[in-house]
């Protein structure tokens, strides 16, 4: 019936509903009761705020669809207020990835309650594709978070310097013996504060996450940004229309940066729970045993003395939850042997302990109150508490109000670590069940998942500011799978949570070795760089790095994702020598493509990759660079004297360099012949490596390769000076040896004349090389 029918469950629900002859009275209180809730900000939790806008417009639509006194309900709240709180939030967050709209429920359901159809004020109200520009500008800056983020970062920097200081206060009570009664309830007291104000703040942020997603996915984006890797416009899905292009890079940054206040403040909280519970539910008790003690025991004597009906809750309300055993003998006993008491000799009598009262007497003590307050006339105009016709004077009234909003929070503070689970649950950012439906397919690409955009993100931007939060994204599958299991009991939902972090998570390890081998690539080659060409170009700066932090990151050993801990360090270790390694094969492989000219290029980048193994070596566990090297020229043998860069330059002396260069005494430089065959003209072109194999940044890059190109056109000393220090000891001498025999054996073929210059060639050689 749900699935086939629109509004199935409330229309059956209003069919029964209204055989109660009371059911009008209960439907105006549970509606004032919203009102007054949602203009007072009474609710501690976001779920609770969301709940009473939800359910407010159905309460309205059922109140008014009574077939008597339907306009009564208008009498005891203006509609006025109605609109404003409907106008306020013109979007409601239903489910994680579902919203509602108070303007398009009352539309929709004015077509099955005749009487509501008759409300056109509130039927008149905008849907959120139809709010005016001017007015969504308005709504724009109040749901995006980015608007807020400056407030945000005061809220958290000043309650973390107060909840700090608190726990200092609650360390120093501990530790202390026989402290004074007073400094001891001052300091819980405080603490209780604290912590109320801590899930406020928890509660608020959260909440504005919820919002502005919901508000997200009200305002899809119209048209994707395509480019030329892109498919057409035409396969994009709906989700990615309200996720993957409906952020833009500030939103990102601010919505991650919320996201780690709210990690960093629920843990800092969640580490001192068994510290700060004692101090809680002490604290809660003495609030208790001191109104239904001292306050409602001033209230019998003076203002319900003759009201025997309002006396009567008053003493149901004390023998509920009074603690009298927490009426030591610790006064005076002489104060006790007077026949009348004063007020501070009555509450010196009293030593509150940590013993919280139960849920249902704190219920039944909220019950209790609006027994008192309304004196069983549920149909009384004005508010809950805003009745002045009840005969209880404004002081007691208020006192009552204080205390029955306290006794909601003391619900949520009781269940401490519950509650902390529930503002810190982030897991709805995640879920998209009705999109993969809409949309007919089994799954969306990881681009889609907005926890992998938030990783990409800090990847991407290389914001230092971020860098060292880039874990904090991947808390989300954790709060997702437990919604997933406890929550939801689906395990498909968790399998496809596990998959998608093992895919995230490899992503994460590529891109980050990535990062941090680009970074320090880039670091090596700014400092190589020749100092004299820096300062001589205009834009010099570019050379320059801005500098990172990876401290954090390095020392990650422990990371817990869907309950397995990970070592991440030693992931990043692993990938890292396998850049090395794939890095020198590459320089390699480009250097055997290319002629002998281009060993200078390769000398000057592998000593690049040199520094850059260098530093990182200060932080990982690095194979030997001289190990890697030895192991990418296969020359790792004892008896091995030969190695790639040796073949190579061999290779290219006997088939490129003899026949095709001639020495200018001039410049004392081999340059290539203009007749005879060249070699070059044969070679097949390098492929193209990534970014970070030449020299990190586009900027040094281009720098080094226009340096190189200097030595493109001949052969000299620098060129001679890099085959030496590339080849080393051990493969050296083998390459003289070849080039000398290598000439010896030209010289049985050729006459005296071409004797004569085959001598003094190899006379040129020895001489360069040694």
């Amino acid at each position: 019936i749900f699935l086939s029918t629109r509004w199935a469950i409330l229309l059956n629900l209003h069919a029964e509903m209204f055989r109660t002859n009371t059911v009008e009275d209960i439907l105006q209180v549970l509606i004032v009761f919203c009102v007054e809730s949602l203009e007072l900000d009474f609710a501690l939790l976001f779920p609770e705020r969301h709940t009473l806008l939800r359910v407010l417009p159905v309460l309205v639509v059922l109140a008014t669809s009574s077939e008597k006194e339907s306009e009564s309900l208008y009498k005891r709240v203006k509609i006025n207020r109605l609109l404003n709180i409907f106008k306020n939030d013109p979007v409601i967050p239903a489910f994680p990835d579902l919203h509602l709209s108070p303007a398009a429920m009352l539309k929709e359901l004015s077509s099955y309650f005749q009487n509501f159809s008759s409300q056109i004020r509130l039927l008149t109200l905008p849907a959120p594709h139809e709010i005016p520009p001017r007015e969504l500008q308005d709504y724009q800056r109040h749901y995006l978070i980015l608007n807020h983020m400056g407030t945000i970062r005061a809220e958290h920097d000043d309650f973390s310097i107060r909840f700090a200081s608190a726990m200092n206060q609650m360390i120093t009570l501990k530790s202390s013996d026989g402290a004074d009664n007073d400094w001891s309830r001052d300091i819980k007291g405080n603490m209780y504060d604290t912590v109320v104000e801590g899930f406020q703040l928890l509660s608020r942020w959260t909440g504005r996450i919820w919002e502005q997603c919901a508000w997200k996915f009200s305002r899809p984006c119209k048209e994707p940004p395509i480019s030329d890797s892109q498919q057409d416009s035409a396969t994009f899905f709906d989700y990615e229309k309200v996720v993957r292009w409906n952020y833009t890079a500030e939103e990102r940054r601010a919505l991650l940066e919320l996201i780690g206040y709210i990690k960093s403040i629920g843990l800092m909280m969640q580490h001192c729970d068994t510290l700060v519970s004692e101090a809680l539910w002490e604290t809660i008790h003495m609030e208790v045993q001191d109104f239904v003690q001292d306050k409602l025991d001033t209230m019998l004597r003076t203002t319900f003395r003759k009201k025997k009906d309002l006396s009567r809750i008053l003493s149901d309300m004390r023998t509920l939850s009074a603690d009298w055993m927490a009426n030591t003998s610790k006064a005076d006993p002489e104060q006790h042997s007077l026949h009348q008491e004063t007020e501070e000799m009555r509450q010196s009598t009293f030593y509150p302990r940590p013993v919280a009262p139960t849920a249902a007497q704190i219920h039944c003590l909220q019950f209790l109150i609006c027994e008192l307050v309304s004196g069983g006339n549920l149909r009384k105009p004005g508010g809950l508490f805003g009745n002045s016709s009840s005969g209880i004077p404004v002081e007691d009234l208020k006192q009552l109000e204080t205390f029955f909003y306290k006794l909601s929070f003391f619900l949520h503070i009781l269940d401490f670590t519950a509650t902390i689970g529930t503002l810190t649950d982030l897991g709805f950012l995640w879920f998209r069940e009705f999109y993969l439906e809409s949309s007919r397919v089994i799954q969306f690409p990881i681009e889609c998942s907005l926890p992998w955009m938030l990783v990409d993100h800090v990847i991407e931007s290389q914001d230092a500011g971020l860098l060292e939060s880039i874990l904090i994204p991947l808390d989300l599958y954790n709060d997702s799978a437990q919604h997933a299991l406890t929550y939801l009991k689906q395990r498909f939902l968790y399998d496809e949570i596990e998959a998608e972090v093992d895919l995230s998570f490899d992503l994460l390890v590529q891109k980050l070795n990535e990062v941090i081998f680009t970074y320090y690539k880039s670091c090596a080659a700014s400092t190589l760089l020749d100092s004299s060409f820096t300062y001589a170009c205009d834009d010099g700066e570019k050379y320059f790095v801005k500098p990172l932090r990876f401290d954090a990151i390095f020392k990650l050993r422990r990371v817990m994702i869907l309950g397995r801990t990970i070592d991440l360090r030693s992931l990043i270790t692993q990938r890292m020598n396998k850049l090395f390694r794939e890095n020198i094969d590459f320089l390699l492989e480009r250097f055997e493509y290319g002629d002998l000219c281009g060993v200078v290029e390769l000398q000057q980048l592998l000593d690049i990759l040199e520094l850059t193994h260098q530093s990182i070596s200060r932080f990982l566990e690095l194979d030997s660079y001289s190990l890697m090297i030895s192991e990418m020229q296969e020359n790792l043998s004892l008896v091995s004297y030969s190695s790639r860069i040796s073949s190579q330059i061999w290779n290219e002396m006997q088939t490129d360099f003899l026949p095709n260069f001639i020495l200018c005494n001039t410049t004392q430089r081999f340059v290539r012949s203009l007749k005879g065959a060249h070699h070059s003209s044969q070679r097949s072109d390098a492929s193209t490596g990534k970014p970070y194999f030449y020299c990190g940044s586009h900027d040094l890059t281009m720098a080094y390769q226009g340096l190189a190109g200097l030595y493109r056109d001949f052969f000299g000393i620098p060129h001679m000076f890099a085959v030496v220090k590339l080849l080393g000891s051990r493969s050296l001498p083998g390459i003289i040896r070849a080039l000398l025999d290598h000439i010896s054996s030209k010289d049985n073929s050729y006459g005296a004349k071409s004797n004569r210059i085959a001598r003094s060639t190899a006379k040129v050689y020895w001489t360069s090389f040694v």
